[in-house]
């Protein structure tokens, strides 16, 4: 693609010649209408595994940018007893902590109906995520892997999850090859110590969300998008991946 800016509602598809996947984005009107549009299609995509396999699982991003999706997504009529719901990315803060992902979860998305799904904090009681890392990695093993959807965030900095450019954990963390499906990070930049995803865990997944909103967040993704070294803006291992596709949600 050329950088292009797309009109509403209007979606481009990038096909994979290689890999035989596809890309796509999508451009809504507003935040408003991308936070309804990608719960709908988050919640097809449960019905859809529920109805294959009996059970769903969706990983998301904490933060503030996702209040909107959350609130759009926990009132649709899902089968949510069905459904698990984790993370994939924590603060290690206590879990009412005004910065803790999963206190935001709990408020926002485990919400309604949603109140019956299942939550798997990444959190435990471990004094820090170096030790609390291995109970975190047997917590995310008693899941019926791969994650139906997971809805990941962009950082300014390029990060995404708690995959921090500078980080002494960064090249672990990416490196497929180690069976590790999360990983204790400890950000440059950032305040407190964090569990997070690896990308071998984020590429165990179905399919990635990634939603993009304001003008400052569309020229750090066109930024990611060029040549450029992933440890600098580790969502580009995401976007270059050619493993799982990505579905970008873009609005002014």
């Amino acid at each position: 693609m050329d950088g292009t800016p797309l009109a509403p509602g209007q979606v481009a598809i990038e096909h994979d010649g290689d890999a035989g996947l596809c890309a796509s984005e999508v451009v809504c009107r507003d935040r408003g209408e991308l936070a309804r549009a990608m719960a709908q299609n988050i919640a097809n995509r449960l019905k859809a595994a529920i109805a294959a396999r009996g059970h769903a699982v969706l990983a998301v991003s904490g933060g503030r940018s996702p209040q909107l999706l959350f609130e759009s997504l926990c009132v649709l009529p899902l089968p949510w007893s069905r459904v698990t719901i984790t993370l994939v990315d924590e603060r290690w803060v206590d879990h009412d902590h005004h910065d803790s992902n999963a206190a935001f979860v709990l408020k926002y998305l485990l919400q309604g109906g949603a109140r019956a799904a299942e939550f798997l904090p990444l959190k435990n009681d471990a004094p820090d995520p170096v030790t609390g890392q291995a109970a975190c990695e047997t917590s995310l093993r008693s899941l019926p892997l791969p994650f139906d959807v997971v809805v990941l965030g962009m950082g300014d900095d390029g990060h995404t999850a708690s995959l921090f450019p500078g980080s002494e954990e960064l090249a672990q963390a990416l490196d497929t090859d180690r069976p590790a499906l999360c990983a204790a990070v400890h950000p440059i930049d950032a305040p407190h110590p964090r569990i997070s995803l690896t990308l071998r865990a984020l590429l165990s997944s179905r399919v990635l969300m990634l939603p993009l909103s304001g003008q400052s967040k569309l020229d750090r993704y066109r930024l990611a998008r060029e040549d450029g070294p992933i440890e600098a803006m580790p969502i580009r291992a995401v976007l270059r991946q050619q493993t799982v596709p990505v579905l970008k949600w873009i609005s002014p």
